[in-house]
């Protein structure tokens, strides 16, 4: 890709986001298709959330128009499948096993199409990849709980994987990328605090498959996929820890909803909603940057997945300090999930 294809992609996808993005607000409230407050959910009005379409329709026409790599081809395939699935589940719950069966068979689509990690070189890459997309898919499903979180970290970790395909040599991988950037970028401008739209699961997991399928893509060198793939999605990974193990800590169900996450307990550290989103974005830079070093062959991929290991359980533990639960906690705002 030449650097006015980059340009081109990313502004292209960024005004089809924030422009489609008001009509499908318009309409979600015209039909009450709204995430209302109350429960385990901390934002305190009523909301549209049919955002994830206005970042579908934004990413994929550059995509469609560069994407001649089948490995690409199947990744946006598979990302649009499970953004209808996930607009189901919008409109009705759909529950967890229906959801996990399309991931898995989604994933497994991508990954008889050449989207394999090469963590050991052996039949086992394929299992082990299946299982990592899934994860990281649901794992970005559950960043999606506060203002603007999940787009600018999608927005951040676009951007950089797309210089990682950059470095590694591989311009084809940077597509979905850039135009997902892109397009959560124009999305951003109505999703920031106080958003006037939540992206929902149609949105989440459009952006957790198709960020997870292209971090296999643009980390495809032997030695070098365990140190990229943590990096890449390290605030994903350690969020998930932290809700799962505090979680099973306090007696509650893995899959229940909650003001729980780390972003909530930034928030209650003093951080505003703002200065959480930043931070979670600046970490995301940081540890993206790293992957970048790695792509580079500027940091050893040993010990570039030692300081993420390190840091990630070290935040995992810290995290756990914080007393997300007491029964007579005010609800956060705005937040939700």
């Amino acid at each position: 890709m030449s650097l006015a294809a980059i340009l081109g992609t990313v502004v292209t996808a960024a005004v089809i986001g924030a422009a489609a993005t008001v009509p499908v607000r318009r309409f979600a409230l015209w039909t009450r298709l709204t995430d209302q407050p109350g429960g385990r959910k901390a934002h305190r009005r009523t909301t549209p959330f049919l955002g994830g379409l206005a970042i579908l329709v934004a990413t994929l026409p550059p995509v469609a128009f560069q994407a001649g790599d089948p490995a690409v081809r199947a990744v946006i395939l598979g990302a649009a499948v499970l953004a209808l699935v996930g607009l189901v589940d919008d409109l009705r719950p759909l529950g967890p096993l229906p959801r996990l069966l399309v991931e898995t068979l989604a994933a497994l689509a991508v990954v008889f199409n050449g989207v394999q990690a090469p963590v050991t070189g052996t039949w086992l890459d394929i299992p082990l990849t299946t299982v990592w997309i899934v994860v990281v898919t649901n794992s970005y499903n559950l960043l999606d709980n506060m203002d603007g979180a999940l787009s600018a970290i999608a927005v951040v970790t676009g951007g950089m994987l797309a210089v990682v395909a950059y470095l590694a040599g591989a311009p084809a991988a940077a597509v979905i990328p850039l135009a997902l950037a892109g397009a959560c970028g124009g999305f951003l401008v109505h999703n920031w605090t106080p958003a006037r739209i939540f992206m929902g699961d149609c949105g989440s997991l459009f952006i957790g498959f198709a960020l997870a399928c292209s971090a296999v893509l643009v980390f495809d060198t032997p030695g070098q996929a365990p140190a990229g793939l943590l990096l890449v999605t390290f605030v994903a990974t350690v969020d998930t820890c932290v809700v799962l193990i505090s979680r099973r800590r306090a007696g509650r169900s893995p899959l229940s909803g909650g003001t729980d996450h780390v972003s909530h307990r930034l928030r209650l550290l003093g951080l505003t909603v703002s200065e959480t989103v930043l931070a979670l974005a600046a970490v995301t830079a940081l540890t993206c940057g790293l992957a970048c070093a790695v792509a580079a062959q500027a940091l050893a991929p040993l010990i570039a997945f030692a300081l993420a290991l390190g840091s990630g359980v070290t935040i995992v533990v810290l995290m756990q300090r914080v007393d997300a639960y007491p029964a007579t906690r005010p609800a956060l705002q705005p937040s939700r999930r």
